[in-house]
């Protein structure tokens, strides 16, 4: 029994000081992109992350990226880029449509809705055909590094004991009907967090018979969370921002601006 104090003491202090401190990420991790555009228009067969815009333009649709080396590579549209920030968490799904690769942030719950959930949250998961990556990330949201509930943050078992629902998955057809009820079970006012490139965009399934193309418009999200799996900080991020937890100054965040953005919240 001794040796496990001793062991615990050697080890020190573990939580990360998220918000307060810097985020240190690995060199190989691969954050918000960005489009190098060639001047092309983006070809009629372009498909997620690269679109085209209305006016003909290519697009960056962060929400369906997978944050893959493939997708790294050239095409007739531009060049996808990472950098190493995490933050990319927004409030609306066209916010990740972005042309310059700057998104606008996730902003604060309005009036009532902060005072309700600002200062204790209770979610429930909902697993909607997924690979099982973004909920490991959400596991991980509970380790002794990230300690979700240290913001009152925490995951129940029921529905009927939820605030609101994060959706995992591309929604497909065993599981839409499930999806639809569970919302319905969940008391108003709720939060809905949509968590992942399945559940924003169908991730790799999209346009497959069996996936679907990731939460229905029938259910009303509140936070969109990029990423295939997001990293826990994203998700910590985004969560916090919808809460009014961090500063809203810097909520335009583009690829090219990740260090210096990063150093001065920090800060």
């Amino acid at each position: 029994m001794f040796d496990i104090f001793r062991t615990r003491l050697r080890q020190g202090h573990r939580t990360s000081s998220f918000p307060q401190g810097g985020a240190e990420l690995p060199e190989r991790y691969r954050g918000l992109p960005a489009l190098v555009r060639n001047g092309q228009a983006s070809p009629p067969s372009a498909v997620p992350p690269i679109t085209t815009g209305a006016d003909g333009s290519p697009l960056l649709d962060v929400g369906a990226c997978l944050f893959s080396p493939e997708e790294a590579g050239s095409s007739p549209a531009g060049t996808v880029s990472f950098s190493g920030d995490y933050r990319m968490a927004t409030s609306t799904r066209t916010s990740l449509l972005t042309s310059t690769g700057e998104i606008e942030l996730a902003t604060a719950l309005a009036g009532q809705s902060r005072r309700l959930f600002g200062r204790s949250l209770r979610l429930r998961s909902v697993v909607a055909g997924s690979c099982g990556g973004c909920e490991a990330e959400l596991v991980a949201l509970g380790n002794v590094v990230f300690d979700l509930s240290r913001f009152g943050v925490q995951f129940v078992a029921s529905p009927r004991h939820a605030d609101g629902l994060v959706i995992t998955g591309t929604v497909n057809r065993n599981m839409g009907a499930a999806l639809e009820r569970t919302y319905e079970a969940t008391l108003a006012p709720r939060l809905v967090i949509a968590v992942g490139a399945c559940a924003l965009a169908g991730g790799p399934f999209r346009g497959s018979h069996q996936a679907g193309d990731g939460v229905p418009d029938s259910i009303p999200v509140d936070l969109w969370v990029p990423g295939c799996p997001p990293h826990p900080l994203t998700l910590l991020d985004g969560i916090l921002r919808l809460l009014g937890r961090l500063p809203t100054s810097a909520n335009r965040r583009s690829a090219g601006q990740a260090t210096a953005i990063a150093d001065t919240e920090a800060g």
